[in-house]
């Protein structure tokens, strides 16, 4: 009997792990450190909660269908925004609106793929891009990073055949938290542009890079929405996660096809959602670039921390945005390892093997500590419990 495509498919590593706590008591003096999931655990600010109150009171259409590929006003602000950002010129028809940036992805996968046909992911992957891959009847072509978890676009080449229709990058990257260097983005670019692939470039965390400028120039290069395909949140930026936000800019021509893939989905946007989006990115730039300045803080006192873990075996590979991707030194798998430490040291993460494809080993020595919501005295409690464990 052949599998449906959701049973041929891994199950979603959040929830996964959330059943490692049943059954497990965490006491008051060592309560539960949870670092498996980078989403905000916080409201959207006081004010923009405000905003969409009233929003929903006042306005009727907050409860009705609207168009497709997203409100026109929600198009044409984040067109100019990314214009800005990336001292380009993107227009609104290049710009569609999306329940989420996993709904993005899985939206841009259907218009570009047919059954039986390739996309590679360089590893270790989001996993999410993963499992739509599988349930979509593509071939994910596992693209080994680096010690620095950077891609190569030589071997990237290499795995590129007649059924390869897109090479798929996260920066900052999700799990491993580094931020691909501009010359490296623009390798890959050139390299799809070439063989006539696409270039599928999620920059969910975009918000957060430590950079300052534009983080690429692909949005500069002559006709870049034929061959470029870019993937926004607005989930981790104005903390709307739980409305699903997302976005993609790319031709008008893929996005017509896109819109075949929404519409049987979702309809449309959530309007309230959407809504939360257009006021944030018109009234909280700094408020964001304080939430930046706060994820910046945290990121240096993970680096701050490291050398008492390094001491003891453990390798920094990653860090970035939300996220820290480390190297532990115990001799068992990383799966063992993220279940133990639950027990027996208050804390919830995700291992490696949640990432990496069954046949490389590297997942089994790597874990990613997703730490968004721990400030710095959260982040040294954690540092203590992982510190002096013997396995």
């Amino acid at each position: 009997m052949t599998l449906s495509r959701t049973a041929a498919t891994f199950a979603p590593p959040v929830m996964e792990a959330r059943r490692w706590l049943e059954g497990v008591t965490f006491p008051p003096e060592r309560p539960l450190i949870n670092v498996s999931q980078a989403a905000p655990v916080d409201p959207p600010p006081l004010a923009l909660r405000e905003a969409m109150a009233e929003f929903t009171v006042r306005e009727n259409h907050a409860h009705l269908y609207g168009p497709v590929l997203g409100n026109n006003d929600l198009r044409a602000e984040l067109a100019a925004q990314i214009s800005a950002h990336y001292a380009a010129s993107v227009e609104a028809p290049q710009v569609a609106i999306t329940s989420g940036c996993n709904q993005a992805f899985s939206a841009v996968i259907s218009a570009i793929t047919g059954e039986g046909d390739e996309v590679i992911l360089p590893t270790p992957w989001y996993f999410n891009h993963k499992m739509w891959l599988d349930m979509s009847g593509v071939h994910a072509l596992d693209l080994k990073s680096g010690d620095d978890l950077l891609p190569d676009p030589e071997s990237a080449r290499a795995l590129i055949t007649d059924k390869t229709r897109a090479i798929a990058l996260v920066t900052p990257n999700n799990p491993g938290g580094v931020e691909y260097p501009a010359d490296l983005v623009r390798a890959f670019f050139e390299l799809a542009r070439e063989t006539g692939i696409h270039l599928i470039v999620d920059e969910t965390y975009r918000d957060f890079d430590s950079r300052s400028g534009p983080p690429h120039d692909l949005f500069l290069q002559p006709d870049w929405d034929q061959t470029l395909i870019h993937l926004y949140s607005f989930s981790k930026a104005y903390r709307l996660t739980g409305h699903r936000v997302g976005a993609i800019a790319t031709g008008p021509a893929l996005l017509a096809e896109v819109e075949k893939f929404l519409d049987t989905v979702a309809i449309c946007p959530g309007q309230i959602g959407q809504f939360a989006a257009l006021w944030g990115m018109q009234y909280l730039s700094q408020w964001l670039a304080g939430e930046r300045d706060e994820i910046l803080d945290r990121r240096a006192a993970i680096l701050e921390g490291m050398p008492a873990l390094e001491s003891e075996g453990w390798r920094l590979l990653g860090l970035g945005a939300y996220f820290a991707y480390l190297e532990h030194p115990f001799d068992m798998p990383s799966d063992e390892l993220a279940r133990r430490l639950v027990s027996e040291a208050g804390v919830l993460l995700l291992p490696g093997t949640m990432f990496m494809p069954d046949h490389d080993p590297a997942g089994k020595r790597q874990v990613r500590i997703a730490f968004a919501n721990l400030d710095r005295t959260g982040l040294g409690q954690l540092f203590k419990r992982l510190q002096g464990l013997s396995f």
